[in-house]
């Protein structure tokens, strides 16, 4: 599996997944800080990549009917990176069975 941390993320947060073993960049690290929400998925589409974001406009691109879009929707109000990374350490076993399950849209509170 392969993610994609959106703008709001820190990237301690593709830091921390890279030690669950898996392939993560930051918007940052690919050119896309600037991108408009639908290149960003075009780009998540072509590089077969898991969007991580809180922008609500991906969960809209993800449950369209025909979208082969993927995302891990972060629902966390405005907290320390800390307690993010706590969190998704918290629920990692629910994300990546479901992941593993191949659901498209997963929600973190």
């Amino acid at each position: 599996m392969k993610f994609l941390v959106d703008n709001q993320l820190p990237a301690a947060l593709v830091r921390h997944l890279q030690t669950w073993g898996f392939e993560c960049l930051h918007v940052l690290d690919v050119g896309l800080e600037q991108a408009s929400d639908a290149d960003i998925c075009r780009y998540a589409v072509a590089q077969e990549c898991i969007i991580v974001s809180k922008d609500e406009d991906f969960l809209y691109f993800a449950s369209q009917p025909k979208a082969t879009i993927r995302l891990v929707w972060v629902r966390l109000g405005n907290c320390r990176t800390s307690a993010l990374l706590a969190a998704f350490e918290q629920l990692r076993p629910m994300i990546e069975s479901r992941l593993k399950a191949g659901d498209r849209i997963i929600e973190i509170r």
